[in-house]
C-alpha cells in the first residue's frame, strides 16, 4: 500500500492590519476574540504574530504514512537540505519524540508548542500521534500540543483529540469544490481503497467540513491552511475562507504553492507557477473581508525547531539528545521564569501601544493623505531589528501608511555573507535578495556593507542601518513619518472634513 504525501505546515497564525485612524500596529485578530480565547494564543508563535517573535515552537516527525495525494508535495526523509513541510532528517519513534521534546523545552526555554505536523498525515497515523501525546500530556504539562492534518480521518479522531488537552488544530482545505480538488488531489486512501478524482475529493471535502464543526462545538481552536495555487484555485479561496469562517474557525492562513522542480512534486515537474508576493498579499487583502488572515507562516518542516523563520533542528539529533542529562522538573522552573518576562515585556509594549494609538485617535486629523509603502526588516527575534542585512534568511515585510502598520509577509533569501566566494555564490545571493526585496522602498538592518548599499540603492530601495537594535513597530513608524517629514513621499490634498466623514 503506497501511501504517498501530504503537505501539512505549522500550526500558525498571525495580525490582520490596522485598524483606521490608528498609527501604531493593531493586533485586530486578537483585539476581538473573548479572553479565554486570547490566552490560549498569546504565547503561541504559530497562531500569534506578535508571539512570534518571542515564542519558538518544534514539530516531531512521528507520523511518515498518509492518507492522500497531494500535486504539491513530495515527502523526503533523511533530508536536511530542504525547508518545507513533508521533509525530515529522521523519524522518530513516540519515545524518541518525548525524550527530544523535554530536551528541546530544557535547552530553548522559549519553547511554548509542540506540534506533530507530518511528514505525513499525523492522524493517518493515531497510534503513533496519540501515544506521543499521551506521554507528553503527563511528563511536560507546560507544553501547548497541536496538530495538522489534511482533514480525512479528522471526524474519527475529533474525540481521541478532545481528551490530550489539545487546543489547537490546523486543517488543510485547499478547496470547497470537488472539480477543483480533483486538479489538486489525484486520489485519496478512503475505506481501505484508492479513490481517484473528483469522487475523492467530494469525500475529502466532505470530511474536512465535518471535522472542521465537531472540533468547534468542542471549543477547539481552528485555524484553516490553504496553498494558493495560480490558475486552480487562486479565484476561489475567497469562497474558502468565507465558508470556513462561517463553521467556526478563526483563522486562515493562505500560503503560496512551493513549486521548484527540484522538489520533485507533480506541480514542479509540470512547471506550475507558485504566486507573486503581491498576488499572494492580494488574495490576503480579500480574503481578510471575511476571515481573520495569518501572514507570518513560514511552512516549516515537519521536524522544525526554535523560532519561527529558524531552524536548530541539527543540534537535537537523536544521537545528541541521548547524551543530554535533563531535569525536567528545573527546566520547568526556569522556563516558567522566562515566559513570565516576555510576557510581562509583551503588557508593557501594548500599554505603550494603546496610549500611542489614544494620542493618534485624539489628534487632529490630517490634511493630506500620503500612499502607503512597504519596508523590509532584517531580524533574529525579539521583535528588533537586530540582524546584519548579509547574515538575513528571510525578510519581514511591513505596510506603512497613514492608518498603520501592519505585516504583510515574509520573503525568504540565501545569505550574503557566506564567507569565500569561489564560485560567484555571494553575487548570486546580493543578486536574489534584491530581488526578493521588490517593490519594497526601505529595508531597516543592523549594519550593511558597502556593495550591498549601493545596489540597493541602484533598484530603488534605500538601506537604513539607524535603527539597529530598536523595535521593529516603532522604527517602521518612524522611517515612514520622516519621509513624509523630508518630502519623499507624494500626497493627495484632501479635505478636512472628508476626512472626519
Amino acid at each position: 500500500m503506497d501511501l504517498n504525501v501530504i503537505d501539512d505546515s505549522t500550526p500558525v497564525a498571525s495580525e490582520d492590519g490596522c485598524s483606521s485612524g490608528s498609527c501604531g500596529t493593531t493586533d485586530d485578530q486578537m483585539s476581538h476574540l473573548p479572553d479565554n480565547i486570547k490566552e490560549k494564543v498569546q504565547n503561541h508563535p504559530c497562531y500569534s504574530e506578535e508571539a512570534h517573535h518571542y515564542f519558538a515552537r518544534m514539530h516531531v516527525a512521528v507520523a511518515p504514512a498518509c492518507n492522500i495525494q497531494c500535486h504539491y508535495c513530495n515527502r523526503k526523509y533523511d533530508c536536511s537540505n530542504e525547508s518545507r513541510p513533508g521533509v525530515v532528517s529522521e523519524l522518530l519513534t513516540p519515545d524518541q519524540a518525548v525524550m527530544k521534546t523535554k530536551a528541546v523545552a530544557a535547552n530553548i526555554p522559549q519553547m511554548t508548542v509542540l506540534g506533530i505536523a507530518g511528514p505525513g498525515d499525523p492522524l493517518a497515523n493515531p497510534e503513533r500521534t496519540f501515544e506521543t501525546f499521551r506521554q507528553l500530556s503527563e511528563q511536560a504539562p507546560d507544553i501547548k500540543l497541536c496538530v495538522s492534518t489534511n482533514g480525512l480521518a479528522l471526524p474519527a479522531s475529533v474525540d481521541e483529540l478532545s481528551k490530550h488537552n489539545i487546543d489547537h488544530v490546523t486543517i488543510t482545505i485547499n478547496t470547497v469544490d470537488p472539480e477543483i480538488g480533483a486538479q489538486i488531489y489525484p486520489w485519496i486512501y478512503w475505506n481501505n481503497r484508492r479513490i481517484h478524482g473528483v469522487k475523492g475529493a467530494k469525500i475529502l471535502i466532505e470530511q474536512q467540513q465535518k471535522g472542521l464543526e465537531m472540533l468547534t462545538e468542542r471549543g477547539i481552536l481552528v485555524k484553516v491552511n490553504s496553498v494558493m495555487i495560480p490558475g486552480v484555485n487562486d479565484k476561489h479561496l475567497e469562497e474558502v475562507s468565507r465558508i470556513v469562517k462561517s463553521k467556526g474557525a478563526f483563522l486562515h492562513n493562505v500560503m503560496p504553492l512551493i513549486s521548484e522542480p527540484e522538489h520533485g512534486t507533480f506541480y514542479g515537474v509540470m512547471g506550475q507557477r507558485g504566486p507573486s508576493p503581491e498576488e499572494l498579499q492580494n488574495l490576503q487583502d480579500a480574503c481578510a473581508g471575511d476571515m481573520n488572515m495569518m501572514r507570518h507562516c513560514r511552512q516549516c518542516r515537519a521536524d522544525a525547531v526554535g523560532l519561527l523563520g529558524e531552524d536548530r533542528g541539527d543540534e537535537f539529533t537523536i544521537e545528541k539528545i541521548e547524551e543530554m542529562d535533563i531535569d525536567y522538573g528545573k527546566a520547568m522552573k526556569v522556563r516558567a521564569a522566562v515566559h513570565a518576562g516576555i510576557e510581562e515585556e509583551l503588557a508593557e509594549k501594548e500599554v505603550k501601544k494603546a496610549k500611542l494609538v489614544s494620542s493618534m485617535d485624539s489628534a487632529a486629523q490630517p490634511l493630506k493623505e500620503y500612499r502607503p509603502m512597504l519596508m523590509a526588516v532584517a531580524t533574529s527575534g525579539q521583535g528588533l531589528i537586530n540582524q546584519h542585512f548579509g547574515h538575513a534568511t528571510e525578510f519581514l515585510v511591513y505596510e506603512a501608511s497613514t492608518k498603520g502598520i501592519r505585516f504583510i509577509s515574509h520573503r525568504k533569501v540565501d545569505q550574503y555573507c557566506i564567507g569565500n566566494d569561489t564560485c560567484g555564490e555571494k553575487e548570486s545571493a546580493l543578486a536574489g535578495s534584491i530581488r526578493a526585496l521588490e517593490g519594497c522602498e526601505v529595508v531597516l538592518c543592523s549594519k550593511i556593507g558597502f556593495e550591498p548599499w549601493g545596489l540597493l540603492e541602484d533598484a530603488g530601495i534605500q538601506p537604513n542601518g539607524e535603527y539597529a537594535m530598536e523595535p521593529i513597530d516603532d522604527s517602521v513608524q518612524a522611517v515612514y513619518q520622516e519621509m513624509i517629514a523630508n518630502g519623499t513621499l507624494d500626497a493627495d490634498e484632501i479635505k478636512l472634513d472628508a476626512v472626519s466623514a
